[in-house]
């Protein structure tokens, strides 16, 4: 049967959803969000009380501030009436102030697995398979023997979605189980009057294809609903185009432009869809604010980027990172403005390989990428080791080297793709200011000045939750490093190193002094490149040693 190409008004695919579906929504961040569907789906929910009792499971996170998903919480946190969902699965919650209130709140079941794991969960069950085995997640929250994934008191107790730890030829593996969608929310550019689905103005592919199998997969196959910027006619498509076929769609719904803009910053803009090259890269850079970034943010993001030249010339040959939000994210406005881009090719987990990543609510996206994978098949490049390195945010990290980016009390923003890249990546560097809270903290004279510093530490004897376990990666020999404004550290078998420390810092009252544990001082103790202190260009494309 053909799907229905709904008429502007027309919302009879609102009745497929019941009281108590497991409905997947994809989206990273609002890139393919089926915003439209979400606030229509919800208007239902208000008019009639149906459907309620909603599980959700996404492969990102389908909201920014103020959008999608988060404007729909933000009215149930206002009026009081959580009866709408009962449990979500979702990786990030840094972009839905109103999911982290409301997880922090205990209104609901949530689950935060890492969006690799979901990605891959959704193949899976495609595939009619009962989970997802994996080594991810070992000696981290994610293990059974801790908190399986939860994320606060609802899901502890309710456990619909769970990890399970088994035995395969004397290594241990975890399996990720979850409740099969009924109904899939996937978001495309295009269908045409058959129902096959394209996305030639969307900015990543994410995961759509997976997540409408997921729900048409046997046993009890389910409905797909895709939200579209227009239709047009048969035969305006190629094979290549069609991201997904007609057979699997069953509800075709256009949307008004207002909800279905490409990131959260900008409706549309032919950059972020490869329509045209992104053209002059320091003035990209200038439009982003790169250059606005804080000053200690950008050193330790400029002293990341010579650990770059001397891996590159230690291979030989181009290597491969994955950049993260936060510090890491400003690597690949360095990378393209000291001219290393065919050199250093930078990933970014929603897909894009180069290019000049966008950061904020906007991460995700880049400008000028030349290759476009979806969420499932980048996540085999960090899973697999196939990249070279990754640089990634934290919040705390303790003396066994274990790292936590993203839960305190009171504060929760969820695993995002963390997890996945830093336990499958061969090297990870670490990179985040060495304390939080307020500072005044300047570079005089190629000198750190530290007049008044950040009042929480965030080198801890014991990290609040294990994101990335210290001992997992000793186990398997990874060169682990982190970097800050002040201060590199490596672990070792014996914990954190310190190998690096800036000029004008004092040991023993600005590193030392601010940590809870005492690390090893290494015997070669050196100082930080003073390039890295420079408002200057680095130069760096002439450190390397091979072209």
């Amino acid at each position: 049967m053909r799907p229905s190409i709904s008429p502007e008004g027309d919302t009879a695919y609102l009745d497929e959803i019941h009281d108590d579906s497991v409905l997947a929504v994809s989206g990273f961040n609002l890139a393919t969000t089926p915003e439209f569907l979400i606030l229509e789906l919800y208007k239902k929910y208000q008019a009639t009380g149906h459907p309620r009792s909603l599980f959700l499971e996404t492969d990102a996170l389908p909201a920014s501030p103020g959008r999608a998903l988060d404007l729909v919480l933000k009215d149930m946190s206002e009026s009081g009436d959580y009866s709408f969902i009962k449990g979500m699965l979702v990786p990030f919650m840094g972009f839905s102030p109103y999911l982290q209130k409301m997880t922090l709140e205990d209104r609901f079941q949530v689950y935060g697995w890492p969006i690799g794991i979901t990605a891959y969960w959704f193949r899976e069950v495609a595939s009619g398979r009962p989970g997802l085995l994996t080594k991810i997640g070992i000696d981290t929250f994610l293990d059974p023997d801790q908190d399986s994934g939860t994320l606060n008191e609802s899901a502890a107790k309710n456990r619909m979605c769970y990890s399970t730890k088994i035995d395969l030829s004397g290594e241990e593996f975890l399996i990720y189980r979850a409740p099969k969608p009924n109904v899939s929310f996937v978001r495309v550019t295009s269908s045409d009057r058959l129902g096959n689905l394209s996305m030639e103005d969307e900015p990543i592919r994410g995961t759509v294809m997976s997540i409408a199998q997921a729900s048409k997969a046997m046993p009890n196959p389910g409905k797909v609903v895709a939200q579209v910027k227009r239709v047009v006619a048969d035969g305006a498509f190629s094979p290549r185009q069609v991201e997904v076929p007609y057979p699997l769609v069953d509800y075709v719904v256009t949307s008004p432009p207002q909800y279905h803009w490409q990131a959260s910053s900008f409706e549309y803009d032919p950059r972020a869809c490869f329509r045209v090259s992104p053209g002059n890269t320091d003035r990209l850079l200038g439009d982003m604010g790169v250059g606005k970034s804080p000053q200690l943010h950008r050193i330790i993001a400029r002293r990341v980027a010579l650990e770059l030249i001397q891996l590159l010339n230690s291979k030989g040959s181009p290597i491969l990172i994955n950049l993260g939000v936060g510090v890491p994210a400003l690597l690949s406005g360095i990378i393209s403005e000291e001219g290393l881009s065919r050199d250093v090719v930078s990933v970014v987990e929603s897909g894009p390989w180069g290019g000049v990543a966008l950061t904020g609510p906007d991460f995700g996206i880049s400008m000028g990428a030349f290759a476009l994978s979806t969420i499932p098949d980048m996540f085999s490049n960090y899973e697999g080791g196939i990249i070279d390195t990754a640089s990634l945010g934290f919040l705390q990290v303790d003396q066994n080297g274990n790292v936590n980016p993203s839960y305190i009390p009171g504060k929760l923003t969820g695993p995002g793709g963390f997890p996945v890249i830093a336990e499958g990546t061969p090297r990870v560097y670490f990179a985040g200011t060495f304390t939080a809270g307020k500072s005044d903290i300047t570079v005089e004279n190629g000198k750190l000045n530290i007049r008044s510093d950040g009042d929480v530490l965030k080198f801890v004897n014991r990290v609040y939750k294990v994101f990335f376990s210290g001992k997992q990666a000793m186990k398997f020999t990874k060169e682990v490093r982190y970097f800050t404004e002040r201060a590199v550290f490596t672990l070792t078998e014996k914990g954190l190193r310190l190998d690096e420390v800036a000029p004008g810092v004092d040991i023993d009252r600005d590193i030392l002094g601010k940590m809870e544990f005492r690390p090893v001082v290494s015997r070669e103790l050196k100082e930080i490149p003073p390039a890295v202190f420079s408002g200057n260009r680095m130069n760096l494309k002439y450190m390397i040693t091979h072209h």
